[in-house]
């Protein structure tokens, strides 16, 4: 279990970080999904990303944490991995691939916010 935590935190510290050394790039991102107030949305996911992420290497507010990252990965997938949309430069099967391996990520962060709360009620 804290094996899986660790890597779960590392799969969101590292893109957290990266939102704000890549500004420029996840802006695009958005920008060629059409996303509306962009700045606003990056800064925050960026910060939920590297705060979430550490708490979770501290095994501190897990449940939350999870939770928060699993609420997260939903809404990036149906806004960032809509495979069933056409953009230009985008390719729908590399997008269809993220959308499943995010359904894995979204299925192993409920995990873990289960078996967190399970034990915090033991």
């Amino acid at each position: 279990m804290h094996v899986g935590r660790i890597f779960l935190a590392l799969y969101f510290l590292i893109p957290g970080i990266g939102k704000f050394t890549s500004w420029g790039t996840s802006v695009a991102l958005m920008e060629a999904h059409n996303m509306k107030m962009i700045p606003i949305l990056l800064a925050t996911a960026g910060i939920a990303q590297v705060v979430g992420s550490i708490s979770l290497l501290l095994n501190k507010h897990v449940v939350i944490c999870a939770l928060g990252f699993a609420f997260m990965t939903i809404l990036i997938n149906f806004n960032l991995h809509d495979f069933w949309n056409t953009y230009e430069g985008v390719n729908p099967e590399r997008e269809l691939q993220n959308f499943y391996k995010n359904l894995g990520i979204f299925a192993g962060l409920l995990l873990l916010a289960a078996v967190n709360l399970e034990e915090a009620n033991e």
